[in-house]
């Protein structure tokens, strides 16, 4: 096969995955979605000889964080880092490698840029600041939003928080959930509040969402979320901040934190654009380091996909980055465990780093490639894993023939991201006598990078405006 390109540079293909919340640890359901999925498809691009940029890193500012710390009544960067550290160790025992890996806490630089950014778009008039009305909890400081707020979703019913519904992916904020609930006292929700700051507003770029998704490939359910929204006669107005105890401090709004979904999006912009272009300041900086950017992939699960189809790509636009930046997404579905969606609130998982203890890294990818949860959910069962896995020879040496020619061909097509199918690609691979060097890119033992990342930075205190002074 062709010589792997270096990560970052002209001709760069970026494969995201979304950064995990250390609120708790990775389960088995993390690394059969999104996370091998990337993994996997940078290696099969290397092999190809393309140039690829994988970035992903930790979502320190969800509320969830500081929601989890009162709950175990622990310091919140002391809960943060055990569960970071743990993230950090499942995926290097795994093999799943990111040249861009986000730590929002201990990287003052991210955390600055960040604020800058939403600072230059309120100041160009790119997004407004405006005032708008939720439900408030009498009891509870700041807004209630996120982990904070839970209720009935408005469109299908599910239970959902603040944010999105992980039964149709519907937007859900407090002023739209039934019933809506804090839920750090569990009171209802039956006061109101009016807030002044940024707000993201969707109609307006009704028009230039339309074209990305002309171009970008997304599956049909993403697709279908979309027909959903664009139904509706307003698009809704997203806020960018939040009054708020956790997050980025806001510099346009003082005693705000940047919304930690767009804090994400434009995380993005700055992290590629420093790894393309080191040094590069401001919006229109980064902008130009991006002009390396052929295309941007998004691997993820089906509760993430109104962020990844609606509200990065809309903030991108709002930054000045062409529609056709973005490549598409890579959407799976739930992966579950005995006929039950993987959980980390309920504790219902197979917790990745226990399961890694007494496993082969490579068969666990390879199985978890076999059984991925796309195009449909998959059900994970120990003894089912057990039995597949102990007839496979990862070793085994290619046979010559036509017919294996014709499955590694499709095989190959199948682990790029317009076509990715990691179960047909295990089924063609996982055969005896198949390709052993597109194999080890399920395997995590090809496709390596030509070139190691600069080590990410060493976790340090953050400081205080950052976080909560008290748990």
């Amino acid at each position: 096969m062709t010589p792997a390109a270096p990560p970052g540079g002209p001709g760069t293909t970026v494969l995201l995955s979304p950064p995990p919340t250390p609120n708790g640890p990775l389960h088995v359901g993390h690394l059969a979605g999104p996370y091998i999925a990337a993994d996997v498809a940078a290696r099969a691009a290397r092999l190809r000889g393309e140039r690829v940029l994988t970035v992903c890193g930790l979502d320190d500012h969800q509320n969830y964080v500081l929601a989890r710390a009162r709950q175990q009544g622990t310091e919140v960067r002391a809960e943060r880092d055990g569960h970071a550290a743990r993230i950090r160790e499942v995926f290097e025992r795994a093999g799943v490698h990111h040249d861009v890996f986000t730590d929002p806490l201990g990287d003052v630089g991210y955390r600055t840029a960040v604020a800058g950014f939403l600072d230059e778009l309120v100041a160009s008039g790119r997004v407004p600041v405006r005032e708008w009305e939720t439900p408030d909890c009498p009891s509870c400081p700041g807004v209630a939003h996120h982990a904070y707020v839970s209720g009935a979703c408005p469109r299908c019913g599910s239970e959902a928080c603040g944010g999105t519904c992980e039964g149709c992916g519907w937007y859900t904020a407090a002023g739209n959930l039934v019933d809506a609930r804090c839920t750090r006292c569990g009171a209802p929700l039956t006061a109101r509040r009016t807030v002044r700051g940024p707000v993201l507003p969707l109609e307006r770029y009704r028009e230039g969402l339309g074209r990305v998704w002309a171009a970008a490939d997304a599956p049909p359910g993403a697709r279908l979320l979309l027909r959903r929204l664009f139904h509706l006669p307003e698009l809704p107005e997203v806020p960018l901040s939040y009054p708020t105890d956790w997050g980025v401090e806001s510099v346009t709004t003082p005693g705000h934190r940047v919304d930690v979904w767009s804090e994400m999006a434009l995380g993005y912009l700055y992290a590629i654009g420093q790894r393309l272009e080191p040094g590069a300041a401001g919006i229109d900086g980064h902008l130009r380091a991006w002009r390396g950017v052929d295309a941007v992939w998004a691997f993820l699960g089906r509760d993430n996909m109104f962020y990844y189809l609606v509200h990065i790509p809309v903030l991108f636009l709002a930054c000045g980055l062409p529609p056709d930046v973005l490549g598409g997404l890579v959407v799976n579905e739930f992966y579950r465990l005995s006929g039950a969606k993987f959980s980390t609130s309920r504790g219902h998982a197979v917790w990745a780093h226990e399961l890694l203890e007494h496993e082969e890294p490579r068969k666990l990818r390879a199985f978890l490639c076999w059984d991925r949860p796309a195009p449909y959910a998959t059900d994970f069962t120990p003894e089912r894993y057990r039995a597949l896995t102990a007839g496979w020879d990862l070793d085994a040496p290619a046979v010559r023939g036509p017919e294996y020619a014709t499955e590694r061909e499709r095989a190959a097509r199948a682990l790029t991201p317009a076509y990715f199918d990691a179960a047909y690609a295990a089924r063609c691979l996982l055969r005896p006598g198949s390709d052993p060097e597109l194999r080890g890119a399920l395997t995590g033992t090809a496709g390596a990078p030509a070139a190691a990342p600069a080590p990410a930075p060493a976790p340090a205190p953050a400081p205080a405006p950052q976080g909560a002074s008290a748990t």
